[in-house]
């Protein structure tokens, strides 16, 4: 399956406006998703923008972008429509979902998320990592997994939520928010409404799951930290600076 690796961004964000653009050790924090997927050596990487100002970034520093319509709904829609304007011709058939607010992905991971979506029964694939001691699981930002282990580095998704699933004693997985989708689960999924769990935990994966498709999951050591507030973006700045 001919791989394309396409980075969602855009300007406008609640918590951290124009975070893309936020600079992170001599380089726009889009730029260092970049270079982390391309480290990756998986595949072609494309950032899909939802604003100019980011194809500039993103060009002038040797990458590829694409303008994408600043009004669409959600990373995955953008990566649809990218999709669309890059290949028309349907040459890519693995597309990988890298959220633009990643500086500090272990490359590794894209790998893995690859290699999992290759595997014949599998639609879409995801990765996880346990929680920490020190991690307040039960915080609504940190998404838990509820997999279906097959051993202990893969599984099939059966859940996704915001709260603290599942019951009962044992490990809760953290889920990290990269996908790999075979192209035509990809339109697929684009195609079908946004279902009524996946408005209530505002989590997209759910409408996969509700459509009944396959995400397979594998599980990773660790989770690379997201940026959405000044304190997250300070973080990525001194791990990227080596001062963390």
């Amino acid at each position: 399956m001919m791989p394309l690796v396409l980075i969602p961004a855009r300007l406008a964000a609640t918590r951290l406006p124009h975070k893309p653009l936020a600079m992170l050790a001599g380089a726009p924090l889009v730029v260092h998703v970049l270079r982390r997927a391309e480290e990756s050596n998986v595949g072609r990487v494309v950032v899909a923008a939802g604003d100019q100002e980011i194809v500039d970034v993103v060009r002038a520093a040797g990458g590829e972008a694409v303008l994408t319509d600043p009004a669409l709904p959600s990373g995955t829609d953008r990566i649809w429509a990218a999709l669309q304007h890059i290949d028309p011709q349907e040459k890519y058939q693995a597309i990988i979902n890298v959220q633009g607010d990643l500086p500090t992905l272990d490359p590794r991971l894209i790998q893995r998320v690859y290699e999992l979506v290759q595997q014949p029964q599998v639609d879409m694939a995801t990765l996880v990592t346990p929680f920490k001691p020190h991690e307040n699981k039960e915080k609504s930002q940190y998404v838990k997994a509820v997999v279906e282990w097959q051993n202990d580095q893969q599984g099939r998704a059966l859940y996704f939520s915001r709260a603290c699933v599942p019951w009962g004693e044992g490990p809760h997985d953290h889920h990290i928010g990269l996908y790999a989708y075979r192209r035509q689960a990809l339109q697929r999924f684009t195609e079908q409404p946004a279902g009524l769990l996946e408005q209530r935990e505002k989590l997209e994966q759910l409408r996969a799951l509700a459509m009944g498709l396959r995400i397979e999951v594998g599980r990773v050591n660790d989770a690379p930290p997201g940026v959405d507030t000044p304190d997250e973006l300070e973080m990525a700045r001194k791990i990227l600076e080596g001062d963390a």
